[in-house]
């Protein structure tokens, strides 16, 4: 295996994590123009946001179980059932939050949300209803095509998916007088509807032709043996997720909350565009594995692709495109714009910490040893905490950059022991 092998399959995993990325600063940018930007800014990227990714934290991983495991029909299937039905009960779930009185009890009660942005934020999370299903379906799909080498065609729902999200914003943008909240979440459910019914479609041919004629894994894949696999991950998405709703719990209770809140979804969303490209190794890691050679040349690319995302934020936040993203695209007020160009210092290691993860991580789970994933999650989010309660604890520092701190120094303790895991693979003889 060469380089070039890996960046075809890498490249249009890593467009599509891009253009994933780019949905959250479109978003910001088209409510930053919008009535109250600040309260519905706060509202998305304190509320809403977090607590959908917590309901949806047990399917987002299927993308990694279903590229590991649909080797052929009869898995195919196992995993189907499990999606379905795990779609809908989540759903069943969301309903409940949105729709009865649990919304005051989580919202503020355990997240300590400011008063002006409860309201709001109901009506987003009311409105995002469609995320879970939707992602779980298209996530499943996708880990088939990249399993069968069709990884461009996880590009193009992402394009499908950002097309129709931004008609939804362009329109919001052009009335101009809906709540931000209303046209932001409305914006993302058509977005992940879209990519679904996109990713339903390519990928029939697939199962048609190609994972049809697979031969029959040998041993068969059980429910025993998927849950086994699977459950680390979901503890995995279900702990990491959790920093969310804790991040803006602490936000909540520390200086300038309502700045910080609306800020941390520009700067983690600006962020997030650039650590993307180190996230979608997670899975070409996953799929290469198995071919000659693959080690040597996987390595390299990791590196590069450090170095490449390392030094694209760095100019990022060290030039004038810093002020013209916050101040200009994003239309952040200037005490606000102020506020992110000064977060963003605080993020550079994070597009290295994420390609690290992403090489440990999709050892593992090549291997099958998820555990150590699961091991890393926890001291992620107990070093997260603890950082984030001793900011609440001392008041002397705004919000937003104590909570940039505790991401770096948690995913710090999260890779490195990742990098203890994956070494031991090595002394036990995992290949």
């Amino acid at each position: 295996m060469n380089l070039q092998r890996v960046a075809r399959t890498w490249w249009p995993l890593a467009f599509s994590w891009l253009l994933m990325g780019a949905e959250l600063p479109a978003l910001s940018a088209v409510v930053a123009r919008l009535p109250d930007p600040r309260i519905n800014l706060a509202a998305y990227g304190g509320v809403v946001f977090p607590l959908a990714l917590i309901i949806e934290s047990p399917i987002i991983m299927l993308l990694a179980a279903s590229t590991a495991l649909s080797k052929d029909t009869a898995s195919y299937r196992k995993i189907w059932k499990f999606m379905m039905i795990a779609g809908a009960s989540l759903t069943a779930l969301h309903i409940l939050i949105a729709w009865t009185p649990l919304y005051y009890v989580v919202v503020e009660g355990i997240l300590g949300a400011p008063k002006a942005i409860v309201e709001p934020a109901r009506i987003g999370l009311k409105i995002m209803l469609p995320w879970t299903w939707t992602i779980a379906y298209r996530r499943f799909n996708q880990g088939v095509m990249i399993r069968f080498g069709h990884s461009r065609s996880v590009g193009a729902g992402t394009v499908v998916r950002l097309a129709a999200g931004l008609t939804v914003l362009f329109v919001g943008l052009a009335i101009g007088t809906l709540p931000g909240i209303v046209v932001a979440t409305t914006a993302v459910a058509a977005g992940v509807t879209s990519e679904a019914i996109f990713a339903g479609r390519v990928v029939r041919p697939v199962l048609r032709n190609e994972l049809a004629a697979a031969p029959p894994v040998e041993p068969p894949l059980t429910y025993n043996a998927f849950f086994a696999f699977y459950i680390p991950l979901v503890l995995t998405a279900l702990l990491g997720l959790i920093a969310q709703p804790i991040g803006s719990a602490a936000l909540s209770r520390m200086p300038e909350p309502i700045s910080s809140l609306a800020v941390w979804p520009v700067v983690t969303g600006l962020v997030f565009m650039v650590r993307g490209l180190g996230i979608a190794f997670n899975e070409v890691v996953v799929a290469l594995l198995d071919e000659e050679d693959a080690r040597p040349a996987l390595r390299r690319f990791t590196l590069i692709l450090i170095a490449g995302t390392s030094a694209a934020l760095f100019l990022l936040a060290a030039t004038p495109l810093s002020d013209f993203w916050f101040a200009t695209v994003s239309a952040l007020p200037p005490d606000l714009a102020a506020l992110a160009g000064i977060a963003i210092w605080f993020a550079l290691p994070l597009p290295a910490l994420s390609t690290l993860q992403s090489w440990f991580q999709g050892q593992l789970l090549h291997a099958r040893r998820t555990r150590g994933i699961t091991e890393s999650v926890v001291i992620f989010l107990v070093v997260i905490a603890v950082i984030l309660t001793a900011g609440v604890l001392w008041g002397g520092m705004i919000g937003l950059y104590v909570g940039m701190v505790a991401m770096v120094l948690s995913m710090a303790a999260q890779t490195a022991w990742l990098g203890l895991r994956a070494a031991r693979l090595d002394r036990d003889g995992a290949k």
